[in-house]
């Protein structure tokens, strides 16, 4: 009967709002519905209504599912100094940056079933796993149990506080540690799909595994911090300063690592002049055939290029790190340089020039943006949910203990 009212009064707190709220709510529910028009549209033509095609097949939908394994993964930049080191500002905020991993790896499996056509197409992975040999196979045991190992944390510290009780180290500490490998995995399984392709030399190296965890390091922290300062100025949960600023100095070093990474890479390529300096030539200046110069993705390079390095300057200092104005910048800037960078950036040049020499400049269709854009709007909607549903439980207000009893039991 506890669990019915706790249940029903859930229910009551996400249908309350204020205006904004509810705008909110019908912008996301208008991008889902797009978006879902879009999706619908694609499986009935197929795949031909993208503009991905035999020369390059892997587009749009990647690179937004290597984007998000990374923003996953960076829930480990919380988790280390929460549970291992206890810091105490970083701790009080752990559970809504596991909330984000859960929203991420969501949206890594929307967009890997959007990208494969017919989604009955994973029954061939389920039926003929092809276990240990195929990369894919491990991607899909690293997404799923990364999924699941947050979502189990975050339920247990939700259940324990709607029990106005302290979640237990004893259970927590084996969620932890089986969550810090895995965290790095799967990113680095991620990166071993691209790095294991012997034939697509811009991303046969072993420095992508390190580039993508580094990345991942600025990325996620770098959206953690926007959004943690939406969620305290939009509802009453407390996040203080000192855990914000102390994310911003962890992206500083693992920006200046991923920095490092990408010009050992830029060098390696540029210094050689090898015939596999094709795709980053691509990338950077563009490529020539047949009299026609091919650089659509120069403009988008460079852009990334110049944002990071700003970013990275940012807040590598401590007075811009600790204005709200210029940090904020700086995490905006890192947002859409990573985006480029770990999106287009990776995926496309893979594919150029193909293996008959042919050169084909893959930009996103209408219907691959507003399928992409419903997807982003569906992790957005799922982690307004879970806010709007943790908040009450930490303040007290949604509780599995009868209103009698709550006075009498410790606040959370």
């Amino acid at each position: 009967m506890g669990m019915l009212v706790f249940i029903k009064d859930m229910l009551g707190h996400i249908i309350r709002g204020n205006r904004m709220y509810y705008i909110w709510l019908v912008v996301l529910g208008i991008f889902i519905t797009m978006g879902a028009i879009a999706y619908f549209w694609q499986l009935s033509e197929g795949l031909i209504v993208t503009n991905m095609r035999d020369q390059v097949s892997w587009g749009f939908y990647i690179a937004n599912f290597t984007f998000f394994v990374g923003v996953a993964a960076a829930a480990v930049m919380l988790v280390i100094p929460s549970y291992i080191y206890h810091f105490k500002p970083i701790r009080e905020i752990v559970l809504f940056g596991e909330m984000i991993a859960v929203m991420a790896v969501i949206m890594c499996i929307l967009f890997v079933v959007v990208d494969m056509g017919k989604p009955f197409h994973a029954w061939h992975i389920m039926m003929k796993p092809n276990f240990p040999s195929s990369l894919l196979v491990w991607d899909v045991i690293v997404l799923n149990g990364y999924l699941i190992i947050n979502a189990a944390a975050v339920t247990y510290v939700l259940y324990r506080a709607a029990n106005g009780k302290e979640y237990k180290m004893s259970i927590m500490w084996p969620i932890v540690l089986m969550s810090i490998p895995w965290a790095f995995s799967i990113h680095t399984v991620t990166a071993f799909l691209y790095n294991g392709l012997s034939s697509r030399p811009f991303w046969n190296a072993s420095i992508v595994a390190p580039r993508f965890i580094a990345s991942a390091l600025c990325s996620g922290p770098a959206l953690m911090i926007i959004v943690f300062q939406i969620a305290r100025k939009v509802s009453e949960v407390d996040i203080s300063n000192e855990a914000i600023h102390k994310i911003a100095e962890l992206i500083a070093y693992a920006m200046g690592i991923n920095l490092f990474l990408y010009a050992a890479e830029i060098f390696k390529e540029f210094y050689s002049h090898s015939i596999h300096l094709a795709p980053m030539d691509y990338l950077f200046f563009g490529l020539r055939k047949g009299g026609e110069l091919h650089n659509v993705l120069v403009p988008f390079t460079w852009i990334a290029l110049v944002f990071n390095i700003t970013a990275f300057i940012l807040f590598l200092m401590p007075k811009m790190r600790y204005n709200f104005f210029t940090m904020n910048l700086a995490c905006i800037l890192i947002l859409v340089g990573v985006y480029i960078e770990k999106g287009m950036g990776l995926i496309i040049p893979g594919f150029i020039p193909d293996t008959l020499g042919e050169i084909y400049d893959y930009m996103p269709s209408a219907t691959e943006l507003l399928i992409t854009a419903g997807i982003w709007a569906t992790g957005a909607l799922i982690y307004t949910l879970m806010i709007k549903t943790a908040v009450p439980i930490y303040k007290g207000e949604l509780s599995l203990i009868p209103k009698a009893q709550r006075r009498k039991l410790p606040v959370h």
